[in-house]
């Protein structure tokens, strides 16, 4: 049986997550934490909602996950807070971890579509230098040990240049990057490479969303570090990822399994 536990951590009403705990023995730990990252192209149109049944999915396999919620272009967020909020949201495990028997020496971030953006930014935490600025007092905390992104907009000068989602990057930095230069270098997960951390970048195959693109040019570029991102393509849509009875989605499952062992 699954419990469900709801926590904030901030004042918004968008700073909050939702904690899914399969059983275990009593006196046991659960093996690592699955930090679930929704996308919408940060949009304040979606929400947690969309990693709600990827949360409980995960955890009647046995996996504990945290649903994170966190403010979007259109409810207080851009930047820098949404970044902050993904940040402090996973940091907030750490208050977690005794009352609910977490062990964080294992933290996977499963984000889909932007969530894959925001779960491949957040392993480079301590990665940004000058660049974090407005980001500098949370450079240090909960950071993940690995990342399954799910179709994820992993290059974000590429997406600017393609317009996805008509000006969606843009909608998210406060503007293009000639405006914001620093901005979106610290924003793009291409600028925190190499990391020490495995990333499985996974696609779906006839995803009209986020182009193979952001995945392809990601793992491409990480392979000048010891630790390559590995590219995982996969059948179906963009939305197949996050439909938990599609392969695609119990491909990105088993692999979330594959990093908490």
């Amino acid at each position: 049986m699954t419990q469900r536990h709801r926590y904030d951590y901030g004042p918004d009403s968008s700073q909050w997550g939702e904690l899914f705990l399969p059983d275990v023995p009593a006196g046991a730990t659960h093996h690592g934490v699955v930090v679930v990252i929704h996308g919408g192209y940060w949009r304040s149109t979606y929400g947690a909602e969309l990693g709600e049944p990827l949360a409980g999915d995960l955890a009647e396999h046995g996996m504990a996950a945290w649903n994170l919620e966190y403010r979007r272009a259109g409810n207080g967020g851009g930047w820098p807070a949404t970044f902050r909020d993904i940040l402090a949201g996973i940091d907030k495990l750490a208050a977690l971890a005794e009352p609910h028997a977490l062990d964080l020496g294992k933290v996977v971030a499963l984000g889909h579509s932007a969530g894959g953006h925001l779960a491949v930014w957040a392993a480079g935490r301590g990665r940004w230098g000058e660049l974090a600025g407005e980001l500098q007092d949370l450079d240090h905390g909960v950071r993940p040990t690995g990342v399954v992104s799910q179709s994820g907009v992993l290059n974000l000068a590429e997406a600017e240049r393609l317009n996805l989602s008509n000006g969606a990057v843009a909608n998210l930095l406060g503007g293009p990057s000639s405006e914001f230069p620093e901005r979106y270098r610290c924003a793009d997960p291409m600028a925190a490479l190499p990391l020490d951390v495995p990333v499985y970048a996974v696609h779906a195959e006839d995803d009209e969303d986020v182009p193979p693109s952001m995945s392809t040019t990601y793992v491409d570029a990480s392979r000048a570090g010891g630790m390559p991102a590995e590219l995982v393509l996969v059948p179906g849509d963009h939305f197949s990822l996050i439909d938990i009875t599609a392969e695609a989605y119990v491909t990105c499952r088993e692999l979330v399994g594959r990093l908490l062992r």
